[in-house]
């Protein structure tokens, strides 16, 4: 992996822009997406590694990612932009805005909101389309406007051979794009190669799209969502699971089957991980003079030695080594 090929543009419209990139944090990983509104939390154990290319063209953004760590992804692609995404070949259970999918399923809607758990040693293709460019190539492949569920976040299962061969054409775009974008001399060539990776994704959709369980899983998922915002509300002071129980309207266990079915663990272990991962960011904010334990109680770690072996089995290094990294890079 090298550093971004050719830079995004500040004064939009352009020809477009390329970069393929290695990364070794969560952070870096997500602002190095241009202009999408992206925010990674760490799940699994480990040292993060991504791997990332992204080519934008004239209405289309392609997209191939790695990524080593079990990880939930949220934020925003943009309000007039459609999203469609797919695993390359998946090595444990995705969650796709409240549900597990399957590993073959296009995972599609708009771009306004996104929410997504992926497993360790993840591979994923997306392609972004602005609307302006997705309606009227909808409307002349079918005769009819952009279809409604596109407003929501939809799995689609395509054919077990229209799967592969979208992966397989997706990636060859990618790298066609990539060699065509290092200096964008030839628009044409690269608007065909656009149209053509857009078609083969919306060709692959299913026929007919069943919508009938996106309530129940909403219902799900805000119920989850309710129980995150209590947990973090006052992180120096989390509330125990039977308090946000009792204040989100569920017993333990419905609770932890909600937990189970939308993010794919429990609710102790994700404010754990979502607890270890706000210190680590704030190590890396820290004042200076700021110590561990000041970051830690911020976090409500109170026993530093306890919260030292958690924080060193997370993220395989110890927080005084984080801070100290910090420091020397200042």
């Amino acid at each position: 992996m090298s550093d971004p090929t050719a830079e995004a543009p500040e004064d939009a419209p352009a020809p477009g822009w390329a970069q393929s990139l290695l990364t070794f944090d969560i952070d870096a990983h997500a602002a190095a997406q241009g202009d999408w509104s992206l925010h990674y939390e760490q799940l699994s154990s480990g040292r993060f590694r991504g791997e990332l290319s992204l080519v934008q063209l004239v209405g289309v953004r392609l997209t191939e990612e790695k990524t080593s760590l079990a990880l939930r992804q949220r934020g925003r692609l943009g309000e007039q932009v459609y999203g469609f995404a797919m695993s390359v070949a998946p090595t444990g259970d995705v969650y796709f805005d409240g549900r597990k999918v399957h590993p073959d399923a296009i995972l599609c809607g708009s771009g306004r909101e996104i929410d997504f758990v992926t497993p360790a040693q993840h591979h994923l293709i997306a392609l972004t389309v602005e609307r302006s460019l997705l309606n009227p190539l909808w409307e002349h492949m079918y005769q009819k406007p952009l279809a409604s569920w596109l407003e929501r976040q939809m799995e689609l299962l395509p054919t077990p051979e229209s799967a592969a061969a979208l992966r397989r054409k997706h990636q060859q775009a990618l790298k066609e794009s990539l060699a065509l974008a290092q200096h964008f001399t030839d628009p044409s060539a690269l608007n065909q190669l656009r149209d053509d990776i857009l078609i083969e994704w919306i060709e692959a959709l299913p026929p007919s799209v069943d919508t009938s369980d996106l309530d129940s899983l909403a219902r799900r998922k805000r119920m989850v969502d309710k129980a995150c915002e209590l947990m973090m509300a006052n992180p120096d002071e989390p509330p125990s699971i039977l308090d946000v129980c009792s204040r989100v309207g569920a017993s333990r266990r419905k609770l932890n089957y909600c937990f189970q079915d939308v993010l794919g663990t429990s609710p102790t272990q994700y404010l754990r991980a979502l607890r270890l991962n706000g210190v680590r960011r704030g190590l890396r904010e820290a004042a200076p003079g700021a110590t561990v334990q000041d970051v830690a109680a911020r976090w409500g770690f109170w026993h530093l030695g306890q919260f030292s072996l958690d924080y060193k089995k997370h993220f395989f290094e110890l927080p005084s080594e984080t801070l100290s990294r910090v420091r020397k890079g200042r």
